[in-house]
């Protein structure tokens, strides 16, 4: 028979009383209070049916007292196997006496109060005991979260952090750190012994590998410290993009918690790493690189070795739950459909709430997107109907969801009823029902989350640790046997992958740029444009490739600088460049990257400058690693791209036949498929970066065909200081940076002598700057900058931390006019006229006549943060036939493109900003 349960909670003198009606029945139970003084159903010993519209449907037949219903006493793996879970006090803010929720982008939150739990079974009346509470002699307020469970069923290693410090400084406090606990011996074990390694960083959410090793997410950033050592720069945890709190990256280390070894280099963070079947690691990965569109945290995988890292599934899903919240791809579990389980979330909660849902990460690269580029449904929630921002689930709220893996799609889950309260009320807490969700008049009440066990093929769950008022049980998971992922080895290394992972560096290898989504977008095709009888290679459209790498931010605690320092935007933050390479004539590429460092990649024309939109999201090669692409991508497209299996096949072939060259170029051994980089690093070994913009025709064959006129645009032939330090001019080597800083590098343009000779060397001319760009001539009486653009020394009125001139360029100023000997900012009329304030009237000037309101004349930037190309108010004047043509040379106009480029920063070191 199946009731229809209308869920009504009323406390009365520690009672519960719960509606239940069929048809025109109405049945009204009585229950008992709990032990603890918190009441619930008494039939909670039986399963929940989920039916369309949120009603749940107790169902009453075969319940078994005292083993959860629904056949639980004869169920091997609710009987048989033990489990583990969190239980923690819920946190209310004493001023408001509001639910203290979490923050993802906060992983080391700290909510004190926690307590690891091992039960027998998964039966609800099954004794608990306290396992975590032996660690720690102090009073009960310090934190546990992230549970993993060994493959072999007796072992689980977990995140816990100690009690505060009362008094000390933040980077003083306790940690987290890695423990695990051990079933055979009843064993607790901080995996790190010692207490100086273990409060190196933040540990949390270890799992485990199939070689006994352990991969997990930490602030330690320990290769990445090195290379900021390498760099002149102290050793520190970088910030995240926000720069709120220190990164966290993937580890991992051995059992005994030795040989630690970072393996992820991104700059915001990587959590959540599971070991699925194939020895892949996937995770959850904030994207954020420019605080872009997209910037959510996505699914991406790894080997072990920190190789084979690519993108997976999200990027352009986050608004496919409900599309005023964007929800994040978090915490991936694995299934028993192939599926991959994951929690949707937004960034912030305020009742731990997640829509579980389950994503087909093999076929599909987005919600709605197959990795062949076809339209489908790539994701569906575990349990339909639920709701999720800000508005109240009348289904409830689940929290943690861990898969049993048995065959049969159940699922440990921590889940709260939907309960509200009356917004003027006295704080009595009911059920939800729709016209109450609906109703202004209720706010949602506290959650009170409990374990149960929810069987999603047949739609119902039954407990298995009852709720209580103001806890949260949580991260259940059940300790039994599965099978053993494939073992991924370490990668091994040959000939010249070898000697480049010995130097510290791996290799990325492009096939062609021209190669955007799938459609090949050179001058007449790939083949025919690299052929220089048929495009000359002075008329190629593409150049050179610019590897740009983001700067690692510190903490306060080690240089505190005001935000002044990142100029007229953040969105980049600060950034090097890591070098430079010549685009082959097919728009192949093939070079040796710095590795373990995070980087993006730019196209360049012929002058340096960027050519489309910035590449926004970070790339790592390990040491000898290749990583290879088929071309490029357009932010703005729906195109599959970033992992090997999704993108669009590669629109060039490469060389037609072996042995043959390609055409009219010079001889040289080819193999049929290969690129013109791949077929050049044969010849000559992979290419290296350079500092510099260096073009010699390497390829036409000078008999049949007029070779490319070279050129080079160097930092030698500056006459201002070199944005790099003088032991990098001669030897470009792994540590080399190019780092732009306005001050130091551009500002000093303005001032450079410019003087203009005769055959005679007499000055006929001055091309200086601040010749004409300036607020005073040279009798120092005041004049309106030519332009209205003034480039002359000293800070800023709107912003003392910054030169005026560079305050000139990248921001709206007003125009300036002559008042005399003075200058003053010239006004126009708004088409508006003065009022009276209390009467609306007009308000006139001595001749009766209406007086119009004026406003400053507004004078656009002449540069712009989004790239050289995007500054033409600027460029445009010193190309062939503007009014400032040849008055900067090549070399300066290279350097204000790149700076440009790469955001137009004041600061690119942050050890070079003053300190605040």
């Amino acid at each position: 028979m199946g009731l229809g349960y209308e869920k009504e909670f009323r406390t009365e003198k520690g009672l519960l009383t719960v509606n239940l009606h069929h048809t025109k029945t109405i049945i009204t139970s009585r229950l008992l209070a709990w032990p603890d003084g918190e009441v619930f159903s008494r039939f909670l010993g039986c399963g929940f049916r989920w039916l369309p519209g949120l009603m749940a449907t107790a169902l009453l037949t075969g319940c078994l007292a005292g083993t959860g219903g629904d056949g639980a006493a004869t169920d091997p793996v609710v009987v048989e196997n033990p489990l583990m879970y969190v239980e923690r006090p819920l946190l209310f803010d004493e001023n408001n006496g509001m639910l203290i929720g979490d923050n993802i982008a906060e992983p080391a939150g700290f909510r004190p109060g926690a307590r690891l739990f091992l039960k027998n079974s998964a039966a609800p009346d099954a004794p608990a005991r306290d396992i975590s509470s032996r660690a720690f002699t102090s009073p009960l307020r310090y934190d546990v979260k992230d549970l993993n469970v060994s493959f072999d069923g007796t072992r689980v290693v977990f995140a816990m952090r100690a009690p505060e410090i009362e008094g000390a400084d933040e980077e003083d406090q306790p940690t987290w750190n890695i423990w695990e606990y051990d079933t055979t011996d009843d064993s607790l074990t901080r995996l790190i012994s010692s207490d100086v390694t273990a409060e190196e960083g933040q540990d949390i959410a270890p799992a485990y590998l199939p070689d006994g090793r352990i991969v997990f997410s930490t602030t330690r950033q320990r290769a990445s410290r090195a290379i900021l050592l390498d760099e002149g720069k102290p050793q520190y945890a970088a910030l995240e993009e926000e720069r709120d709190v220190p990164a966290f990256v993937l580890h991992v280390m051995d059992a005994d918690g030795e040989n630690i070894q970072q393996i992820t280099f991104n700059q915001s963070h990587d959590l959540d790493p599971l070991v699925q079947d194939n020895g892949k690691i996937l995770f959850s990965r904030w994207d954020n690189a420019g605080q872009t569109q997209n910037n959510g945290f996505n699914l991406y995988q790894v080997n072990p070795d920190g190789t084979g890292l690519s993108y997976v599934f999200g990027r352009h899903s986050h608004d496919s739950v409900s599309g005023d919240t964007a929800v994040q791809y978090l915490r991936p579990r694995l299934t028993d459909t192939g599926r991959i389980l994951t929690e949707l979330r937004p960034l912030e909660s305020d009742d731990f709430a997640a829509i579980p849902t389950t994503v087909d990460t093999s076929g599909f690269v987005e919600a709605d997107l197959a990795v062949d580029g076809s339209s489908g449904s790539g994701q569906g929630a575990l349990v339909s109907g639920l709701s999720i921002g800000d508005g109240i689930s009348l289904g409830g709220n689940y929290g943690s969801v861990s898969p049993l893996l048995d065959g049969s799609n159940r699922y440990l889950v921590s889940w709260s009823p939907c309960r509200v309260r009356l917004v003027n009320g006295d704080g009595t807490i009911v059920n939800c029902t729709a016209d109450r969700v609906a109703s202004a008049a209720y706010e949602a009440a506290p959650p009170v989350y409990g374990l149960w066990l929810l069987d999603a093929a047949t739609g119902t769950q039954r407990p298995i640790q009852r709720p209580a008022e103001g806890r949260q049980f949580d991260e259940a998971v059940l300790l039994r046997q599965r099978s053993l992922p494939d073992f991924i080895p370490e990668a091994q290394y040959f000939d010249e992958e070898a000697a480049l992972a010995n130097d510290g560096y791996g290799v990325l290898e492009i096939r062609s740029v021209y190669d955007v989504d799938g459609l090949d977008t050179s001058p007449l095709g790939i083949a025919q444009t690299a052929d220089p009888g048929q495009r000359s290679p002075d008329n190629l459209p593409v150049r050179f490739l610019r590897i740009e790498k983001p700067v690692s931010i510190p903490g306060e605690e080690v240089r505190d600088f005001d935000n002044t320092a990142f100029g007229r935007s953040a969105n980049q933050s600060m950034r090097e460049i890591l070098g430079y390479v010549p685009i082959e004539p097919d728009g192949s590429v093939r070079v040796a990257v710095p590795a373990n460092v995070a980087f993006a990649i730019s196209v360049l024309d012929d002058q340096g400058q960027r050519i489309g939109a910035r590449h926004q999201n970070w790339l790592n090669l390990r040491a000898g690693e290749t990583v290879t692409c088929n071309g490029c991508h357009n932010p703005g497209s729906g195109v599959p791209h970033g992992r090997p299996d999704a993108s669009p096949p590669s629109v060039y072939d490469g060389a037609p036949t072996t042995g043959v060259p390609f055409p009219n170029t010079e001889p040289g051994l080819v193999d049929m498929g290969d690129t013109m980089a791949q077929t050049w690093a044969r010849i000559n070994g992979t290419r290296t970066l350079s500092p510099n913009l260096i073009y010699e025709d390497q390829w036409t064959d000078a008999v049949a065909e007029t070779p490319g006129t070279p050129f080079t645009l160097s930092y030698a032939d500056l006459g201002t200081e070199d944005p790099i330090l003088p032991e990098c001019e001669e030897n470009w080597a792994r540590a080399c940076r190019i780092v732009i800083n306005y001050e130091d590098h551009i500002h000093p343009l303005w001032d450079l002598n410019r003087p203009v000779l005769n055959e005679a060397e007499e000055q006929i001319d001055d091309y200086t700057c601040t010749g004409c760009h300036s607020n005073q001539d040279a009798a120092e009486a005041a004049m309106v900058p030519d332009g209205q653009l003034d480039l002359s020394n000293g800070p800023s009125p709107d912003e003392p931390d910054h030169f005026k001139a560079y305050r000139e360029l990248m921001f709206n100023d007003n125009r300036q006019i002559l008042d005399g000997a003075t200058l003053v900012d010239e006004l126009e009329p708004t088409g508006e006229i003065l009022r009276d304030d209390e009467t609306g009237e007009p308000i006139l000037d001595e001749n009766g006549d209406e007086i119009p309101i004026l406003a400053p004349i507004n004078v656009p930037p002449s540069m712009n943060v989004n790239g050289a190309q995007a500054s033409n108010r600027f460029f445009n004047m010193f190309r062939a036939g503007g009014d400032h043509e040849d008055f900067l040379t090549p070399a300066e106009l290279r350097l204000i493109s790149e700076w440009l480029d790469i955001g137009g920063q004041y600061y690119n070191n942050p050890f070079d900003a003053p300190a605040d």
